[in-house]
């Protein structure tokens, strides 16, 4: 395997599938994937025979989250690196949800955290049954400030209420009922339910599909666009609370292995 942290090609059909590659972490999320993924949506961009994007995770799961080791390194630093890291997870995540193309995330083993950010700014999402969800960053005295708008427009207001404040797991079926996923199939199935649809995509006019799918955004964000203030607020919010005696706390607990002390 390469060290290159993102993977991507492009066949001659004009679909892209797009590899999450640090599998040795689960795909745990960090500076070098982010720039890695925002790369890879630059380059796909200037393909003209672009049609579609396949969205998977390599080893036994998909992504789980940040990658803590990661986060604690960057805590420490001046606030406004703080925000530019935020900002960049932001970004990666606002750009593939804005692609002009339809996109299918491929989901095996745990979706974490971010990782539900990721697969909600997905069009088509497919789960093996070994698929484990959950939104994580309360757990850690984080927050998912910059997701969260993504995860109210796929599960609703009332599901993020429970999942984003409990941070409790849940199955493929779960997933399913609440919207996070579209269908759920045998882990042996996936690529071949994925590929399933990016032919059933296929067969559809690229031009129709961009604007049903830019429509389709306009409604959920109000026409929001990357620059919008209140996108920005969040951006904020989300860097802030990474350098909060919470998060120290929450940080410091996975760490060691304990519950978090959360009484001060």
């Amino acid at each position: 395997m390469t060290a290159t942290p993102v993977l991507w090609d492009l066949d001659e059909r004009g679909v892209a599938t797009v590899t999450l590659n640090r599998p040795a972490v689960n795909n745990a999320y960090d500076g070098a994937l982010i720039g890695g993924l925002l790369s890879a949506m630059d380059e796909l961009a200037g393909q003209s025979t672009l049609r579609a994007v396949v969205l998977k995770g390599n080893g036994k799961h998909f992504q789980a989250g940040a990658d803590l080791g990661w986060i604690n390194a960057v805590r420490p630093r001046s606030p406004e690196e703080n925000e530019a890291a935020s900002r960049a997870t932001f970004e990666a995540v606002q750009r593939l949800n804005r692609l002009p193309v339809p996109t299918v995330a491929l989901v095996q083993g745990a979706c974490f955290g971010g990782g539900t950010g990721v697969i909600a700014a997905c069009d088509v999402v497919i789960a093996a049954e070994n698929s484990l969800f959950s939104i994580t960053e309360v757990r850690w005295g984080l927050t998912a400030a910059i997701i969260v708008p993504q995860l109210c427009d796929a599960i609703g207001v009332r599901q993020v209420r429970r999942y984003a404040l409990t941070g409790e797991r849940f199955g493929a079926e779960q997933a399913r009922r609440i919207g996070l996923v579209h269908e759920v199939v045998p882990l042996g199935g996936l690529e071949a339910a994925g590929a399933k649809v990016v032919e059933q995509l296929l067969a559809n006019a690229p031009a129709a599909l961009a604007e049903t799918k830019q429509l389709a955004l306009e409604s959920a964000f109000g026409g929001m666009a990357l620059d919008d203030p209140a996108w920005s607020r969040l951006v904020r919010m989300h860097a802030a609370k990474r350098q909060t005696g919470e998060a120290a706390e929450g940080l410091a607990s996975f760490a060691e292995k304990r519950a978090a002390r959360w009484d001060g």
